[in-house]
């Protein structure tokens, strides 16, 4: 099951108490203090993995718990730390205090990590109280507590490219086509009901490209759960827009416009990244560069014919595709695309 979003609570361990401890050996009947302090409490720790593509493992448990450090002991000797407790998470999650609303950490590199609570520090033994009017301190620390938070963690697909057009456009067909991903095809609207992510070869290079629902218009509000699909997008690169051009050349030009306003509307920064807008289901017209002709006139670009059946105008989008991404890739980041700042924890 495709899990995007869930809250959990985390809590750190508590540090270790410090000891009240006297050296005692033979021959040695006052000796000093000797108390340890106690270890200090483990951390929870997240860390996006990407091994992972979900976060549905994590949904069935909503507490996370690291462990107590241990007391100090006798001559001197530390308690043991706590362990940390490391959660693995995809890539692409946010990570959000629930209470507070503010990004803690955007995990959208592989092996990023970030400490969402910090253990309690371990309590100091009595030699730290020693001292020229007070040679046998009877005194000593309780170990802090651990800190307890509640998460809420967003999951955004990181793809190069990320498909969009109506319900039936086509989309599922060309991930199919390009790569090993395997979405269901079918001929009625939303057979694919959550994002699914597939790797196409592009000569020496590879194209992470995300498939998402359909969009249907007021996505950008809600519809048909548009704006949890939006949101998956917001981090691709390159947007190919696919247009159904069995629905002839009047209809093509609407249908364009009702995905570039839920675009625009978001509020993600969609409307500022390359797009690709390709006629797809070409083998199904007489005449694609009609259907071509009039899209290009609507967007003020290229629009590529291409049948996902045939293979007809594939090589041709994937080469365009990963031309668009190699320049997106040189663009200076702005910011607008959907990017989070992260906060300190």
């Amino acid at each position: 099951m495709f899990i995007d979003e869930t809250e959990i609570t985390v809590s750190s361990g508590r540090g270790g108490d410090g000891v009240v401890s006297f050296r005692r050996e033979r021959y040695v009947p006052k000796g000093g203090p000797d108390g340890g302090d106690g270890g200090h409490g483990g951390s929870v720790i997240l860390k996006a993995s990407g091994h992972l593509s979900t976060l549905a493992g994590i949904q069935h448990r909503r507490h996370y718990k690291a462990s107590p450090g241990k007391a100090g002991g006798a001559n001197n000797c530390f308690g043991k730390r706590g362990e940390d407790l490391l959660i693995e998470v995809p890539v692409g999650t946010i990570v959000r205090d629930a209470e507070r609303g503010h990004v803690l950490r955007d995990l959208d590199h592989d092996g990023l990590e970030v400490a969402v609570v910090t253990g309690g520090r371990g309590g100091r033994g009595n030699k730290h109280f020693a001292h020229a009017t007070n040679q046998t301190p009877r005194q000593s620390t309780i170990g802090m507590p651990g800190e307890t938070r509640r998460l809420r963690l967003e999951l955004r697909l990181v793809a190069d490219v990320g498909l969009v057009g109506l319900p039936n456009a086509g989309k599922s067909t060309f991930l199919r086509r390009v790569s090993a991903a395997r979405p269901k095809v079918a001929e009625y609207p939303f057979t694919t009901l959550e994002p699914m992510l597939g790797i196409a070869e592009v000569d020496e290079d590879q194209l992470v490209i995300a498939d998402i629902p359909g969009l249907i218009e007021g996505a950008h509000e809600g519809s048909g759960l548009g704006d949890r699909f939006l949101r998956h997008i917001a981090r691709t690169r390159v947007l190919m827009h696919l247009v159904d051009a069995a629905a002839g050349v009047e209809e093509v030009v609407p249908a364009w416009r009702t995905i570039r306003e839920e675009l625009t509307r978001a509020g993600l920064g969609l409307e500022d990244k390359h797009v690709l807008v390709v006629a797809s289901r070409a083998d199904t017209v007489e005449d694609p560069s009609e259907i071509c002709a009039a899209l290009a006139a609507a967007c003020g670009s290229e629009v590529l014919p291409l049948s996902s059946q045939t293979g007809a105008g594939v090589p041709e989008v994937l080469r365009r595709l990963a031309e668009l991404v190699a320049d997106a890739g040189r663009e200076p980041e702005t910011g607008k695309a959907g990017g989070t700042e992260p906060s300190k924890p």
